[in-house]
């Protein structure tokens, strides 16, 4: 059975009480954890910073992914970097030198890492594929957690396996936006390696521990 990592976006949870819900998903069994770093241009809200990157370095030794929903996420990479992003992912359409960029996360001893947003075609981050450790194709368009899933991605997801499984074998796929156990199935069988999930799991009235469960126990097809 496919191993599918499960990795929770903290952009849903309690930050009254972030490092004790961050504590109880990595118990839950949480694989690494996700951080929307959002700038109120490229998206429409303003998030968090560095700040909360290396608080939430600091409570957890689990790998972070910090997703830069940026403009000009390349002024931002040394930062995130010293803060303690494992993975830094930035967007295709909010640079103009794609290539460039992924070579500074590089640089910085960082995985790189590309998203896609739904409306943007996948052609535009093929010359890069071979440069990619996570390709991350949106299913929502970026900014909020809640969103639904758009349907029309599932096509997407399996074209983007195809396009890492011919330029970069090694490399994850990861599906984020509207991600629960209705949807992360479905996005695992058309590719997905790692899953983001936010509202599905720390907005879920049983717990995060329970919402973990659930996930996956519908990624094997059985009742939670």
């Amino acid at each position: 059975m496919k191993q599918v990592r499960l990795s929770p976006s903290i952009l849903a949870a309690d930050f009254t009480r972030l490092g004790q819900e961050l504590a109880e998903a990595e118990r839950a069994g949480a694989d690494r954890f996700h951080l929307d770093v959002m700038d109120g241009t490229f998206v429409p809200a303003i998030s968090f910073g560095a700040d909360i990157v290396a608080a939430v370095r600091r409570v957890t030794a689990l790998p972070l992914e910090v997703h830069l929903m940026v403009a000009h996420p390349e002024r931002h990479l040394e930062t995130m970097a010293e803060a303690g992003a494992d993975w830094i992912i930035v967007h295709v359409e909010a640079t103009a030198h794609l290539h460039r960029v992924l070579a500074s996360i590089r640089t910085l001893g960082k995985k790189p890492g590309v998203a896609i947003n739904p409306a943007t075609p996948l052609v535009c981050i093929e010359e890069v594929a071979a440069e990619l450790d996570l390709l991350v194709v949106m299913t929502v368009n970026p900014g909020y957690s809640g969103q639904p899933f758009i349907e029309s991605c599932l096509s997407k997801i399996a074209r983007a396996r195809a396009l890492l499984d011919r330029c970069r074998p090694h490399g994850e796929l990861e599906v984020d936006g509207g991600i629960n156990v209705h949807t992360g199935p479905r996005a695992v069988a058309a590719g997905a390696d790692v899953l983001v999930a936010a509202s599905a799991v720390f907005r879920t009235p049983a717990g995060i521990a329970a919402a973990l469960a659930a996930l996956r126990h519908a990624l094997r097809g059985e009742q939670a």
